[in-house]
């Protein structure tokens, strides 16, 4: 007797169980379309690409100075000047050069005119050989103070080495000079440096040849095409980062040292990975990860796994290929296979 109510209930729990069930699906069946927006799933590299910010450095300071002491009478430069090779940087007081140089050519007169009235006895053998050697001598001596003297007058002037911008620090008109001291710094910027700061962690994906976008809030809309990319191999110690250097054409000179800068890097060993948006990606009672998909205008939900995460984006490892449509906004109130438009 209790056998048979127990099978008896066990028939109307399937029954009742069987009615709901049929009842979800013709509810699902009979909604109305769920308006929703999709995205086309497709592979990118984007994902990968990493940002730093950086400052711009002239790829050569060349500090220039007197090669002697005196005081500054000519500066022909100022900071920020755009400076071309050999062009007139400054010159000291010439007034005791000068003075030497024709004290040297003075001398150098009267040896000669010796030298040519001497000769001619010493050619008839009418004058001491050592008088001769001491006549010789003399001419020797004042060829070497006029070159002396025509030089001290040369290194009164100094002149660009090669052309760029002059730096800051520049020398003032009547300021005293040592040799060698700087007078003004130019700064080679034909191609710069912009050097940033790059995380242990990534920096291993760098490479010398690796992608690189520079861009600028100094000079909006412009993009700049990365070169040559150097890796300093001493750490910062308090940042765990590796500060690296990125080359790039600068013919036009608009990128100035210290402005900012924004670098984009591609790394070399980056795959091509699928994406979808942060917020389209949810979690089930069981802690699997899914987005709902559209197939054939129907809401359908697969289950995925995630990987790395760049801005609103984050990498779908598996569960998604390319082609599927990825449902991103009006999924709250879906259900599996209920219409979507």
């Amino acid at each position: 007797m209790k056998k048979n109510a127990l099978l008896t209930l066990i028939a109307v729990a399937m029954m009742l169980l069987s009615t709901g069930c049929s009842n979800q699906e013709e509810k699902t069946k009979n909604a109305a379309p769920m308006s929703v927006r999709s995205e086309v799933v497709h592979p990118s590299s984007d994902i990968d690409t990493k940002s730093y910010i950086g400052i711009v450095e002239e790829e050569l300071a060349i500090s220039v100075g007197f090669a002697t002491s005196g005081t500054i009478s000519k500066v022909c430069v100022s900071e920020g000047q755009t400076v071309k090779k050999g062009q007139l940087i400054a010159e000291l007081d010439k007034t005791q050069a000068e003075n030497m140089l024709a004290m040297a050519k003075a001398q150098m007169e009267q040896a000669n005119d010796a030298y040519k009235r001497l000769k001619l006895l010493h050619d008839n053998n009418s004058l001491p050989e050592m008088e001769w050697v001491e006549v010789q001598s003399k001419v020797q001596q004042a060829e070497a103070s006029l070159e002396m003297a025509k030089k001290s007058l040369a290194d009164c002037c100094i002149y660009a080495p090669e052309s760029g911008i002059i730096g800051k620090g520049v020398m003032n008109v009547g300021e005293v000079v040592l040799p060698a001291l700087p007078v003004a710094k130019i700064l080679v910027i034909d191609h710069i440096k912009i050097r940033a700061s790059v995380p242990e962690k990534e920096v291993a994906a760098i490479t010398s040849s690796t992608p690189s976008q520079i861009t600028l809030g100094a000079l909006p809309g412009q993009v700049f095409d990365g070169g040559k990319i150097e890796k300093c191999i001493d750490a910062n110690n308090s940042t765990h980062t590796y500060d690296i250097k990125v080359s790039v054409k600068n013919h036009e000179r608009q990128l100035l040292p210290g402005m900012v800068a924004h670098i984009q890097i591609s790394p070399a060993n980056q795959q091509d990975a699928i994406t979808v948006p942060i917020t389209s990606v949810r979690k089930n009672a069981n802690g699997e990860y899914f987005v709902w998909t559209n197939k054939g205008g129907k809401a359908h939900r697969a289950t995925v796994t995630t990987g790395d995460a760049t801005g609103n984006r984050i990498v779908v490892l598996t569960g998604l290929q390319q082609g599927d449509v990825v449902i991103t906004e009006g999924y709250q109130k879906l259900s599996e296979g209920m219409e979507v438009i």
